[in-house]
């Protein structure tokens, strides 16, 4: 092995979101994910909390925008920048942290032209945004142009796209709408009480792999799909395989949380479940069978 090989050339991956001190969600999520599966990564942190607020108040520690920006244009610069492979961005701390994400991308793609952005708009669920206006508009202004992928929830892709999704129909046209060439939607209505969907949608093809719901689910499964979603491309697997081992990992880690009545996602704990899921997810282009998993 080479000292390059060694060094996880040509599979590094940046993921730029927040830290929790306590808990799996953002970087602790995403990080621990891509690790798992073998990608080396790059952690830069937009916020640091205690805990997810959605626990109670918290501290919120958010770097300087010059300081960050300063952080992410030695990142940019670095003469490692050729190891990176992929980009993921999930939560921002504020929108002064945009345009300088939107440069280190612009720069990873400079160096490796095959590298994937894959944006999480990390901006809301059903109870409305819970970043600023301002963030969630930069996001959707300059990021997810930028983006190879996006995994919004259906919430998200709503609000950035400014149409309801009822149905399956409706996702498919949001998702088109929303810019990326592929855009992985998550909670996606399946119209069947109990159930809901991941929908990968791309300019040609729509896959749905339906799951269970699983109520007072933990905190976090937006980070891990969107980790899990681009290890599995970065390791040259199929997007239909690619859906339903993503899918089948974050629906069996929820359902093990749930179980334990835990109120974080356990992953250390439940980390087989990431490499190789045991729950059956059936993937589907719509009305005709694709693959699946057990």
């Amino acid at each position: 092995m080479t000292g390059s090989q060694a060094s996880g050339a040509g599979r590094a991956v940046i993921v730029v979101s927040s830290h929790v001190a306590r808990g799996s969600v953002g970087n602790r999520a995403a990080v621990f994910a891509l690790e798992t599966l073998g990608f080396p990564v790059w952690a830069v942190p937009t916020i640091l909390l205690p805990w997810h607020p959605g626990h109670g108040p918290a501290t919120r520690i958010v770097p300087q925008a010059d300081a960050f920006e300063r952080f992410l244009a030695d990142l940019a610069n670095a003469p490692w920048l050729g190891e990176v492979a992929g980009v993921l961005t999930g939560y921002l701390g504020s929108a002064d942290q945009v345009e300088a994400i939107a440069g280190l991308v612009r720069k990873v793609k400079t160096a490796n032209p095959r590298a994937l952005y894959v944006c999480d708009p990390v901006i809301g669920d059903r109870q409305g945004l819970y970043v600023p206006e301002a963030t969630a508009r930069a996001i959707g202004s300059t990021l997810m142009p930028l983006a190879d992928i996006a995994t919004p929830n259906r919430y998200e892709l709503e609000w950035l796209t400014g149409l309801a999704i009822a149905d399956t129909a409706a996702a498919v046209a949001a998702a088109r709408r929303a810019g990326p060439g592929r855009v992985l939607v998550t909670s996606a209505p399946t119209g069947r009480k109990g159930r809901l969907a991941n929908l990968l949608v791309t300019p040609d093809r729509v896959l749905r792999a339906e799951h269970d719901s699983i109520p007072k689910a933990p905190n976090g499964t937006g980070d891990l799909t969107a980790a899990l979603y681009l290890a599995r491309i970065l390791a040259g697997e199929r997007p239909a395989e690619a859906l339903a081992l993503t899918t089948g990992s974050v629906v069996e880690v929820l359902g093990k949380a749930a179980e334990r009545g835990a109120d974080e996602l356990m992953l250390e704990t439940d980390r087989p479940s990431l490499s190789q899921p045991q729950v059956e997810i059936r993937v589907e282009a719509v009305g005709e069978p694709v693959s699946r998993t057990a």
